[in-house]
C-alpha cells in the first residue's frame, strides 16, 4: 500500500476547527430543507386528497414519481460531482430543488403533481449523494460518522417542522397546503453559503490539481506546510485518468457497489413504507382527520434525537455491527406498530421507530462513501442511494396493494416494512465490510493521486 499524500495526511488527521464547523453547518442547513422537502407532501398527502379528491393510488404515484426522480438525480448528479467536483454538484442540487418546490404550489392534479414532484425529488437525491461524500472527505477520521449523525440531526428537525405546520395549518383550512411547498423554496437563501465551501482536497487530487488541494488543505490545517519538503513536486501527476462509471462494477469494487444497492433499496423501502404512509393509512384506519394528523406529528419527534442517538457510537464501534444491530430492532418496533391498536401504543411505536430508523440513516450516510474510492465516490453513493430510491418507485404501488388487498390491509403494511429492514441487515451482516477509523485511501488501497482508478480497474477495497 502505498503511504497516503502528506496533505491527505494532514487532512485526515486534522482536529476540529474553524472551518469544520462551518461546513457542518452549511451541510446540516442542505439536510434541514433536503428533509423537509422530501416529507412535505406526505404531509400535505390528507389535505390534497380532502381538497382535491386525490385516491390512495393518486397518492402512490406521486410519491413513486418522486422517488425516481430522486434515483435520477443521485445517480446522475453523483456522477457529475465526480466529474466537476463536489462544491458545483452540492449547488446545482440545491438551486434544482428549491425550484421545484415552488412548482409544486401551483399545481393541483395528480398528473402534474407527480411531475412537479420527480423535479423535486431529483435536486434531492443528487443534493444528499454528493452531500454525504463530500462530508466523509473532508472531515477528519476520527470524527466521520460524528458529522454524518449531526448533520442528519440538525437536518431532521425539518420533519417534524413540516408535520406540525402542515398539522396548524390545513387541519381547518386544508386548500393552505400550497404553503408547505412554497417554504421549500427558501433554500434558494443557501446557495452563497454552499459556492463559499472549500473543495473537497481528495477531489482535487484526484483530478491532478496538487496546488489547489494543499491550498485548501490550509483552510482546515492552517499549521500545514505542504507536500514540497516531503514529495517532490514534480513526481505528481499532473492530470489523473478519469474513472468510468462502469468501474463501479469492476473487479475489487462489485461487492462494494452490489452491497450497498441491496442496502439502500431495502432499507429506504422500509423507512418510506412508515415515513410515507403514516398520515393516511392512519386517516383511513378509524382515527379522524385532526387526531392522525397529530399523531403522525408527534411520531417524527423521534427523528430528531434518534440521529443524535448514533453520535456516541458512530465512531466507537463497527459501523457494520451498528447498523446489524439498529436494523433488528426496527425491524421488531415495525411488526409492534401494525399490531397496536391504542394510541399510546402507537405513539409509543412510532416515536420509537422513527428514532431508531434514523439512527440507523445515520449509520448508512457515514458507511456508504467509505466504500468508494474518491475518483468514484459521489458515483458510489449515488448509485446506491439512486437504488433506494427506485426501489421506492415500486414500493408504494406494492404498499397501496397490500393494504387494499382483502386478507392483510393495515397490519401487512407494517409486515412487509419489518420484512425489508430484515433483508438489508442481513445483506449488511454476511457481505458488509468494516471501515471504522481507517482512513479513506486505506479503505482502497491507494493515495488520492492513485484515486483516478488508472487502468479503469479499482483496487480491492478493504475486507473483513
Amino acid at each position: 500500500m502505498t503511504p497516503p499524500s502528506p496533505a491527505l495526511a494532514a487532512l485526515g488527521g486534522a482536529p476540529i476547527g474553524r472551518t469544520h464547523r462551518k461546513v457542518l453547518l452549511v451541510v446540516s442547513a442542505m439536510f434541514l430543507f433536503d428533509l423537509a422537502d422530501l416529507n412535505t407532501f406526505a404531509f400535505a398527502a390528507p389535505a390534497i386528497r380532502a381538497t382535491h379528491h386525490f385516491t390512495v393510488q393518486d397518492v402512490a404515484l406521486v410519491t413513486a414519481l418522486s422517488f425516481a426522480g430522486m434515483a435520477v438525480g443521485a445517480v446522475l448528479g453523483g456522477r457529475a460531482a465526480d466529474l466537476l467536483g463536489r462544491r458545483l454538484g452540492m449547488s446545482a442540487a440545491v438551486a434544482v430543488l428549491s425550484a421545484a418546490s415552488l412548482l409544486n404550489a401551483v399545481v393541483s392534479t395528480a398528473g402534474p403533481m407527480a411531475a412537479a414532484r420527480a423535479l423535486t425529488g431529483f435536486g434531492l437525491g443528487a443534493m444528499t449523494a454528493i452531500a454525504i461524500s463530500y462530508l466523509s472527505e473532508v472531515t477528519p477520521t476520527t470524527h466521520r460518522g460524528r458529522f454524518q449523525a449531526v448533520a442528519l440531526g440538525v437536518g431532521l428537525v425539518g420533519i417534524p417542522l413540516v408535520a406540525f405546520t402542515a398539522r396548524a395549518i390545513t387541519v381547518s383550512h386544508p386548500a393552505s397546503w400550497r404553503w408547505l411547498f412554497v417554504a421549500g423554496a427558501l433554500g434558494f437563501l443557501l446557495l452563497p453559503l454552499v459556492l463559499r465551501l472549500p473543495e473537497s482536497p481528495r477531489w482535487l487530487l484526484s483530478r491532478g490539481r496538487t496546488a489547489e488541494a494543499e491550498e485548501t488543505v490550509r483552510r482546515f490545517v492552517p499549521d500545514f506546510r505542504g507536500g514540497g519538503q516531503e514529495e517532490p513536486r514534480g513526481t505528481l501527476p499532473t492530470a489523473a485518468p478519469t474513472a468510468r462509471f462502469r468501474d463501479l462494477f469492476a473487479p475489487g469494487q462489485r461487492r462494494n457497489s452490489l452491497v450497498m444497492m441491496v442496502v439502500w433499496a431495502f432499507a429506504l423501502t422500509g423507512f418510506y413504507g412508515f415515513q410515507s404512509w403514516v398520515p393516511t393509512l392512519l386517516a383511513d384506519h378509524g382515527q379522524d382527520f385532526a387526531k392522525s394528523m397529530t399523531m403522525s406529528a408527534i411520531t417524527t419527534i423521534g427523528a430528531v434525537p434518534g440521529a443524535f442517538l448514533a453520535t456516541p457510537f458512530i465512531d466507537r464501534f463497527s459501523r457494520k455491527h451498528l447498523s446489524v444491530a439498529l436494523g433488528l430492532i426496527v425491524a421488531a418496533i415495525g411488526i409492534g406498530y401494525g399490531l397496536s391498536s391504542s394510541t399510546v401504543a402507537i405513539m409509543i411505536f412510532g416515536v420509537a421507530f422513527a428514532a431508531l430508523s434514523q439512527a440507523y440513516i445515520a449509520v448508512l450516510y457515514s458507511y456508504t462513501p467509505e466504500h468508494f474510492p474518491t475518483a468514484l465516490r459521489t458515483a458510489g453513493s449515488g448509485l446506491g442511494n439512486g437504488a433506494g430510491r427506485a426501489a421506492n418507485i415500486v414500493a408504494p404501488l406494492i404498499i397501496a396493494a397490500v393494504y387494499t388487498a382483502p386478507h392483510l390491509g393495515y397490519v401487512g403494511v407494517f409486515v412487509f416494512v419489518a420484512g425489508t429492514w430484515l433483508v438489508a441487515t442481513l445483506t449488511v451482516a454476511f457481505f458488509g465490510i468494516d471501515t471504522r477509523g481507517r482512513p479513506l485511501e486505506e479503505l482502497h488501497g491507494r493515495t488520492a493521486q492513485d484515486d483516478g482508478v488508472p487502468g479503469g480497474i479499482p483496487r480491492p477495497a478493504a475486507t473483513h
